[in-house]
């Protein structure tokens, strides 16, 4: 077998027994991607999101959840609630810069458009604005989100896409 030069990108749906998995995907990249940004009681507080694991699982299911992968591996899932919402974008911090959330989030886009959405939006992490801003969104506003006994602050970013038209 001869090793390749360019891992394999390829994405696939969200199926109920991958819930652990992505909770566990979900934790390494709060953990090792929002430190510059966030603090640890914050980080700790948002990482609990996924201490139910069955309840997670519930939540992806109820969205439009893909997930990346490289060499067949998941590294990063991605979800779309209703039409225009991205509700989740996490990508394993070992995975971050091989093209894994640029390639879930063109196909939510996509997929956004064929349903007819004429606008994403997301509430975006500090650490995650740079990435979402050169993928075209804008900033609309900046919340203050309450999780536990913490604040954590985001802001809703918002990119016009073209809706294609519907087949009756």
């Amino acid at each position: 077998m001869m090793a390749r030069a360019h891992p394999r990108l390829a994405m696939r749906p969200f199926l109920p027994a991958d819930a652990p998995l992505l909770a566990e995907i979900f934790r390494a990249s709060i953990e090792g991607l929002t430190g510059d940004d966030y603090s640890e009681a914050q980080r700790e507080a948002w990482v609990s999101a996924a201490n139910d694991e069955e309840a997670f699982g519930a939540r992806l299911a109820k969205c439009l959840t893909l997930l990346g992968t490289i060499d067949g591996s998941p590294v990063g899932f991605a979800s779309l609630a209703g039409n225009e919402r991205l509700d989740m974008l996490y990508v394993h911090p070992a995975a971050v810069g091989q093209g894994v959330g640029t390639m879930l989030i063109d196909a939510l886009e996509k997929l956004a458009a064929a349903r007819g959405a004429r606008r994403l939006r997301a509430e975006v992490s500090d650490s995650a604005q740079d990435f979402f801003k050169r993928r075209g969104f804008v900033a609309q506003q900046r919340n203050t989100v309450p999780l536990g006994d913490e604040w954590l602050a985001n802001t809703t970013m918002e990119k016009q896409i073209a809706a294609k038209e519907r087949v009756p």
